[in-house]
């Protein structure tokens, strides 16, 4: 009672007042303690604890491995269930949800093929967890491997494991399986319709996602606010303004569904990407919530697509207002003024930079090849075949410049020399990921990449070039959505 109302103090008086502490039998007692330091972020109390243990079980272990990992941290974790004489179901997943939560997708789906190596039968958290570390870093060829073990062992879906693999093919690149599996599910709770909706939407797959929304409601399901957020994302991708705005007022005035912020976000978003500016600029003002550093900077954005520069300075003031050391302010308007070629203001716009100490995030990109997943960084020179990728993007830049490609330049930041600013936009990572699995991969494969950030306009004309060039489909998901590249188009019809 005490430890679930983190009331430690209280919790250990209780402990030592207990006669039962020292005898064998009360392992229990302990690991309850142990579970409460944990949860409180006293590491040191529960490793103390832990060492003092009369005799510990296989739930001790799981204790302390949980709370190291709820904490952050891993090493210790996985010391610990290295040590560990005996593992159970309930071990594996801990390390496996552990390593996922942490943003350790890749060593999670690692230790995740490691219990099936032991013949150790993992349970829904398990395979849940396994699917979402696939679903992050769009492990596409792992995830079709645990749906694979799903086939052979007979293992039913149900509506968790269902809604994670669902999710998992969606994020992975590959809608229509995610559809298959979405179709064959028998049992669909709001989650798996939400997901399947969300796919849908983030595909750019608006009337896809508006039928499935209207066959969830036939199905009896009432929405909730999440299957909002996916709709307005549809319509936002879409650019069916009128229709977005509906489901804006339906939400509030049919379902009572209070909007949240990410809800007011969008609906800036979705104006602003089609140009209303001033309606995205009076909607915003008009919130009956205080605007947030993500709802001004969606209409910066548009300011800068729009090149709308009286607006995005004044939307750049309420950005360094609210946040002064978050790098997006300064880049984003950076960019603005770099688009219309005002050097002197991008030199003072990154000397404000300098004197914050703010640092830009480095773009990065994951690609799956042959099981493997890889990372690559912009301005990446540490991979191994560094030199040979290189040599590949220079190959690949210079197909696409016969097809009448010019590299986009107003995407540097710098009033550099021409030749340099092309210098500085091949180093991207999603070019690099690229030039990595045409060298990698047999002809016909499709190309599937993950990127942390927006694709910039540059690094998206040449994934069409290179996609008519190399006769195959390229599939890169962003932070906002997916651009499916075929034939030299792509599915977001340059609206994104």
């Amino acid at each position: 009672m005490y430890v679930k109302l983190e009331e430690m103090g209280f919790a250990l008086q209780v402990f030592d007042e207990s006669p039962e502490r020292n005898k064998s039998e009360s392992i229990l007692l302990w690991n309850v303690l142990i579970n409460g330091c944990c949860k409180v972020g006293d590491l040191e109390k529960a490793m103390e604890l832990f060492e003092a243990m009369p005799e510990r079980n296989i739930g001790s272990w799981n204790s302390f491995i949980n709370g190291l990992m709820k904490n952050g941290d891993l090493n210790k974790a996985m010391q610990l269930f290295d040590e560990m004489k005996e593992k159970d179901v309930v071990s594996w997943t801990t390390i496996v949800n552990g390593l996922s939560q942490n943003g350790d997708h890749q060593k999670a789906l690692s230790m995740f093929f490691k219990m099936l190596e032991v013949i150790l039968r993992p349970n829904d958290l398990t395979l849940v967890s396994a699917l979402s570390a696939c679903a992050k870093i769009g492990a596409l060829e792992a995830g079709v491997r645990i749906h694979n073990y799903f086939v052979e062992n007979g293992l039913q879906l149900n509506k968790a494991t269902a809604a994670a693999l669902v999710d998992m093919y969606a994020k992975c690149g590959n809608i229509l399986s995610a559809s298959k599996v979405f179709e064959e599910t028998k049992e669909k709770d709001i989650r798996t319709w939400s997901v399947m909706i969300w796919g849908w939407a983030t595909h750019g797959f608006y009337g896809q996602a508006i039928r499935c929304f209207k066959k969830m409601m036939f199905s009896g399901i009432e929405p909730d606010a999440v299957v909002f957020l996916a709709l307005l994302t549809a319509c936002s991708h879409s650019g069916q303004v009128d229709l977005g705005l509906n489901f804006f007022d339906s939400m509030r005035f049919d379902y009572s569904i209070e909007p949240t912020m990410k809800h007011y976000t969008l609906v800036v978003d979705l104006l602003g990407r089609a140009g209303r500016l001033d309606e995205a600029m009076k909607f915003i003002q008009r919130m009956p919530i205080s605007p947030d550093f993500v709802a001004w900077g969606a209409l910066f954005c548009a300011c800068r697509a729009h090149k709308n520069i009286k607006m995005a300075e004044l939307v750049s003031e309420k950005l360094l207002q609210l946040e002064p050391k978050h790098p997006g302010s300064y880049v984003f308007l950076s960019n603005v003024y770099a688009a219309v070629g005002r050097w002197e203001d991008v030199e003072r716009v990154r000397m404000l930079m300098q004197n914050q100490a703010v640092g830009k995030d480095p773009g990065w990109s994951y690609i799956e090849v042959n099981g493997q997943v890889h990372s690559f960084v912009a301005g990446d020179h540490d991979h191994k075949r560094a030199r040979e990728i290189y040599l590949k993007l220079e190959e690949i830049v210079s197909g696409a410049r016969q097809q009448g490609y010019m590299p986009e330049t107003g995407w540097v930041l710098h009033n550099i020399e021409e030749e340099e600013k092309e210098d500085a936009l091949g180093s991207h990572s999603e070019k690099l990921a690229l030039a990595f699995a045409l060298m990698n991969t047999s002809p016909g494969t499709t190309i599937r990449i993950v990127k942390n950030l927006r694709v910039c306009g540059d690094c998206h004309s040449l994934m069409k070039c290179a996609s008519k060039m190399s006769q195959r489909e390229i599939i890169l998901r962003d932070i906002k959505r997916f651009h499916h590249f075929k034939y030299g188009v792509c599915s977001c019809g340059d609206y994104w």
